[in-house]
């Protein structure tokens, strides 16, 4: 064996170990970005972070010179309620304190770091209240603080933008109306250029730790790696984390869009260190502060209700249905409704009926307009199980001012129309293969400069119209699939011929609503090595509608995809859930071009329920029951609305 492939056999086990809690030294690695973990930061917070960062914070006299620049700053009453939020031991929370502040906060998500702050507080003989929680949800009440600061670099630690944006709108909504926040944050542009690659320093007589630094793929985060070792006991820690870069021009443009005004900078802090050595992040940074003019919060006098009442809406059991293969509500459709209904009634605290009758689906809904806390819409087949109706449920709902889960019309009408999808994600610079749009009365087709090509209807869902005779090779095959579509299934409208992308077959679902309160599903791949191998690789119709198929075996299965390739998925499709205006949940359909590559096929808004369906895979495979997924659809749509 060579000694490249020795180095890359060790690196793979390295990775395939980095989730165990052994301590393992990974050596070198090609990249640093893949050993990051989404949560590094529940971590790293401990007795090792307080040595390595020792010479800034656990030097008394820095934060002392801190402390005394914040009040400058910010103008302190000793009544004021004040929040230093990701506190760490509480050292800035602590010297406020002792000039006396009398109403001081902190929170940090490290159990350790409370406890040390808990202590400190109580050797320096000052009264702060401490406790663990997250910055995404501050354990207090609206309009609470008259300060809200969170200091020494504790900002743009969460892998996705939404995370940040979450906390700062978590500050304005604890904030006192004219309350003011103040961050101290790392100057991400400088950082962007001076930092350093490699680095070691010694901590004290038998510690040291080395560095590594390097820029994320999309640059906007700095990627760290620490190596802790000591002189005797050999490596204790090999510990990654990223931070994101702030520049001025992005913090002041993130608390603006949150609600914030008057952003002052005020100018920068850079700690000298008695060890004189690897400042890291905490080398130069940006001191802001903005203010926020907002009404004091209503408080509802609402009576508490001990169950909500929710009307579920289906399609209507008594009417065709052309997607479906009888062309109507069979055995297999009664059984989900069923399993459906099995589940809901597991829910405490709802009281569930059920209307499908769309003759009198109007009335009945004016007649329970006040009576019900909102619909849930599971009317995916459409008003009179048209699909190109499916857009008149919510749009009745809104006409009549009833709540409703899941997307709007006008999501609903974008996402049905896949060239219009396929035009939004470039506009948001989001890759799609190529594709030729063909309108019912072209007597021309221009060929491809592509092969092969799917052909698939521009509108429709259920995977309608696309079969294995969709993938085609040539000009030929072609016009026979455009036949197929046209004839047999009785297609008039736009058809789309698309680049037929040979990688593997993704799903990935968010329920819930960016950027305040979702969950991102795991991606899921078709597995299609039972499929015969003359026979191309596509779940369509025979897959969903033809048990007799050789497709109706394909099953889900997680996906192993390279970290870069997950994050891309995932951000582009947290950015299209918002510009389409999503609700609720919604699923998006990518595949791998030949080179790894992912491209965005479709989106699918109030996108398949039943048990067995794509969505509750995916929440399977993160140790959410079909009962839980109803119930978090349930929870979006009140916090959404504001019925929680």
């Amino acid at each position: 064996m060579t000694i490249q492939a020795e180095n890359v056999k060790e690196t793979k086990k390295n990775l395939e170990n980095r989730d165990t809690d052994i301590t393992i030294c990974h050596g070198p690695v090609p990249s640093l970005e893949e050993y990051v973990k989404k949560d590094w930061w529940k971590r790293i917070f401990n007795a090792y972070y307080l040595k390595t960062d020792g010479d800034v914070v656990e030097d008394q006299r820095l934060t002392k010179s801190e402390v005394d620049f914040f009040i400058k700053i910010m103008d302190f009453k000793s009544d004021q309620h004040i929040l230093d939020l990701c506190c760490g031991q509480g050292r800035h929370s602590i010297e406020l304190a002792k000039i006396g502040l009398e109403n001081i906060y902190g929170i940090d998500l490290s159990r350790y770091l409370i406890l040390k702050a808990k202590s400190n507080a109580k050797k320096n003989g000052v009264l702060c209240k401490f406790r663990e929680g997250d910055a995404r949800r501050i354990p207090y009440p609206p309009d609470t603080f008259e300060c809200v600061m969170i200091l020494g670099n504790s900002f743009g630690y969460f892998e996705y933008i939404n995370d940040d944006i979450r906390v700062i709108k978590e500050v304005l909504r604890v904030l006192k109306p004219w309350g003011k926040i103040l961050i101290d944050i790392t100057d991400g542009e400088y950082l962007k250029n001076h930092f350093q690659a490699r680095s070691w320093e010694w901590i004290d007589r038998n510690l040291f730790v080395c560095r590594e630094r390097t820029l994320s793929l999309d640059e906007q985060r700095l990627i760290s790696r620490e190596v802790i070792t000591h002189v005797n006991k050999g490596v204790l820690v090999d510990q990654f984390y990223a931070e994101r870069l702030y520049s001025k021009e992005r913090i002041s443009e993130l608390l603006k869009n949150a609600g914030f005004t008057n952003i002052t900078f005020h100018g920068t802090i850079s700690p000298e260190s008695q060890r004189h050595q690897d400042l890291g992040m905490m080398e130069r940074r940006i001191v802001v502060s903005a203010l926020v003019k907002k009404e004091w919060t209503e408080i509802k006098n609402r009576i508490k209700q001990t169950t909500k009442k929710i009307i579920v809406l289906f399609g209507d059991p008594n009417k065709p249905d052309v997607l479906k293969p009888l062309q109507k509500f069979d055995d297999d459709d009664f059984y989900t409704i069923d399993q459906l209904k099995a589940a809901l009634n597991e829910l405490k605290d709802y009281s569930f009926s059920y209307l499908d009758n769309h003759n009198t689906i109007i009335q009945d809904l004016q007649n329970l307009k006040g009576k019900i806390d909102y619909v849930f819409n599971l009317c995916d087949e459409g008003y009179f199980n048209d699909a190109r109706k499916e857009l008149h449920i919510p749009a009745l709902l809104e006409i009549l001012r009833i709540p409703y889960t899941g997307s709007g019309p006008q999501c609903l009408a974008f996402c049905y129309d896949k060239s219009l999808v396929r035009g939004i994600a470039k506009e948001l610079q989001i890759p799609v293969p190529e594709a030729i749009y063909v309108k019912p009365n072209d007597k021309i087709i221009d060929l491809p400069l592509y092969f092969p090509a799917i052909v698939k209807p521009n509108f429709g869902d259920s995977s309608f119209g696309i079969t294995q005779k969709s993938v085609v090779y040539n000009g030929e095959e072609l016009l026979g699939a455009i036949t197929e579509i046209r004839k047999n299934f009785g297609y008039d409208k736009p058809i789309l011929i698309e680049q037929f992308l040979p990688g593997k077959d993704l799903t990935i679902g968010i329920i819930g609503n960016p950027p305040d309160n979702y969950i991102i599903l795991p991606i899921i791949e078709e597995d299609y090595s039972s499929l015969p191998q003359e026979l191309p690789k596509i779940c369509g119709y025979e897959a969903k509608w033809q048990p007799d198929s050789p497709y109706w075996n394909i099953k889900s299965i997680p996906a192993k995809l390279p970290p870069d390739v997950v994050e891309v998925i995932e951000n582009c499709s947290l950015r299209l859930f918002e510009r389409l205006e999503c609700q609720d949940y919604a699923r998006f359909d990518w595949r791998l071009d030949g080179r790894g590559n992912p491209k965005l096929l479709e989106i699918n808004p109030n996108p398949g329920w039943c048990w067995d369906g794509h969505l509750a895979k995916m929440c399977k495979y993160a140790d959410i029951s079909y009962k839980e997924m109803l119930k978090k659809i349930l929870e979006g749509v009140e916090k959404r609305i504001g019925l929680t």
